[in-house]
């Protein structure tokens, strides 16, 4: 059973209005079902429900507006079905293209940032180390656990929403200290340095990772030296795409796992050293393309930060590309790139930005068949289902390559 306190009795019995009394009703019979015996509360929130998927989430975010419903803390939007920057065009016919944008401005009336992106830590939503939140996005969720040290469960629709309106979330799991403790250690130590060093090799890490950890929390050791903000988000999105992943420790680099024994807590536990071997297997699961052509390019999930469009723009050296080639990212970065002129530069080199969406939620690319290369272990793990394209992984340069020939053009992996 779950306590409520006297003030969030009051608030789920309207004291608020009538939309905060639905979500604090919602978040309460939510840490029932839970077996959280009591709420917490949080400092911020990221919302993933404002993606369209059909009328009756439109209808419930504009029953919470209807209702005065006002988030209490402050609160990030993921993406959207709309490119509200016109960077790309939608697909989407007229009547489900209303109803987003009625979607999308109703987040926007309940007072969540108009941020629209998957990667809300590089656009400047940072909680503290410790603090409790209330993330949705299996992308931010596992980074904001990881990298950031802050403590949330993986929110779905429409609970995340409701957390950020009431400013409390079900007391369990990922927010609980006993919950974080690594379970299991990954010995990376003996793989070769230059491997490490790519960036190709963290989507497929995480891959394996994923596979192997389910839901369970572990520690990597020896990538000590080789994690960059962008290299971890790219291990903590294909983990969480591949498996159930909300929180991976990576020894002497994210903030809970000075070392090994304290993020384990001393205890015996189970240890995997990680081989080439392994890594094969994982990256071959995020190929399902049959031949070696490539008929669009697609990069940037989680979004692209700053640095990597910038390494798309030295990749291309100033050639155009022959394919279609889409880069998500997100309107921060947009603001960016058109304020120093690269934006114009790679769009007139064929680059097609996506703003405040994704091209595997939304439907832009303009193909339903063919091969779509990517660099992302999300995009290669969702795009089959997705998309109807099959897919091709391969390192940034190799997506550029592959662009400018029309055909798979890729370096032998390191690990082979």
């Amino acid at each position: 059973m779950t306590t409520l306190t006297d003030e969030e009795r009051a608030l789920a019995a309207g004291e608020r209005g009538a939309g905060s009394a639905m979500a604090m009703r919602i978040v309460a019979e939510s840490a029932r079902l839970m077996g959280a015996p009591r709420l917490l509360r949080v400092a911020s929130a990221h919302i993933d429900g404002a993606l369209y998927h059909g009328d009756s989430g439109t209808l419930f975010a504009e029953k919470l507006v209807e209702g005065a419903a006002r988030v209490a803390v402050p609160s990030t939007l993921n993406v959207g079905a709309l490119d509200l920057v016109g960077c790309s065009r939608n697909r989407l016919p007229a009547h489900e293209r209303d109803m987003a944008r009625r979607m999308m401005k109703a987040y926007e009336a309940m007072g969540c940032a108009a941020t629209w992106t998957c990667a809300p830590y590089q656009a400047g939503h940072r909680p503290a180390v410790g603090s409790d939140v209330a993330w949705g996005e299996s992308n931010a969720v596992v980074f904001c656990n990881s990298v950031l040290g802050a403590r949330t469960n993986r929110y779905g629709d429409f609970l995340d929403i409701a957390c950020a309106i009431t400013a409390r979330a079900p007391d369990y799991g990922l927010h609980r200290p006993e919950n974080r403790v690594a379970r299991f250690v990954v010995d990376a130590s003996g793989l070769p340095a230059a491997l490490k060093a790519s960036e190709a090799f963290w989507p497929v890490l995480g891959t394996w990772y994923g596979l192997h950890a389910g839901t369970a929390v572990g520690v990597i050791d020896g990538l000590q030296g080789h994690a960059s903000e962008d290299k971890l988000k790219a291990l903590g999105a294909a983990s969480a795409s591949s498996g159930g992943v909300g929180l991976f420790h990576v020894a002497g680099v994210t903030p809970e796992a000075p070392d090994v024994a304290t993020v384990t807590g001393g205890a015996a536990v189970e240890r995997v050293v990680l081989t080439g071997a392994m890594l094969q297997a994982a990256e071959a699961r995020l190929s399902t393309a049959a031949d070696d052509s490539v008929d669009a390019v697609a990069i940037g999930s989680p979004h692209l930060s700053l640095d990597e469009v910038l390494e798309l723009r030295r990749l291309l050296a100033g050639r155009k590309v022959g394919v279609p080639f889409y880069a998500c990212t997100g309107r921060h970065v947009i603001r960016a790139i058109d304020a120093d002129g690269t934006r114009r530069a790679l769009e007139d080199q064929g680059i097609t930005f996506v703003a405040d969406s994704c091209v595997v939620v939304a439907p832009i690319i303009e193909r339903t068949t063919g091969v779509l290369m990517t660099n992302s272990g999300k995009f290669a793990h969702y795009a089959p289902g997705n998309t109807g394209l099959a897919v091709r992984y391969g390192a940034l340069a190799d997506c550029v390559e592959s662009a400018m020939a029309g055909r798979l053009v890729r370096e032998p992996m390191l690990w082979q």
